[in-house]
């Protein structure tokens, strides 16, 4: 749910091009990740992929090819 918000809000919000707000961002979902049942123990990367789920960083990069 979390993600389809970020999303809608494309033009500025999903690709920004300064570091801060990048940075901002991504720090949603870190938050989100945290939230979920067995999780929050784990660091940012193994939550990423124990919900199969890239970085919003990789996810820009991936959208922009």
């Amino acid at each position: 749910m979390i993600r389809s918000h970020l999303e809608y809000a494309q033009t500025v919000l999903w690709s920004p091009f300064r570091a801060k707000l990048i940075e901002e961002v991504e720090k949603v979902q870190k938050r989100a990740t945290k939230i979920l049942h067995g999780l929050r123990q784990l660091s940012y990367t193994r939550r990423l992929k124990k919900v199969q789920l890239p970085t919003l960083v990789y996810r820009r990069a991936r959208g922009d090819d």
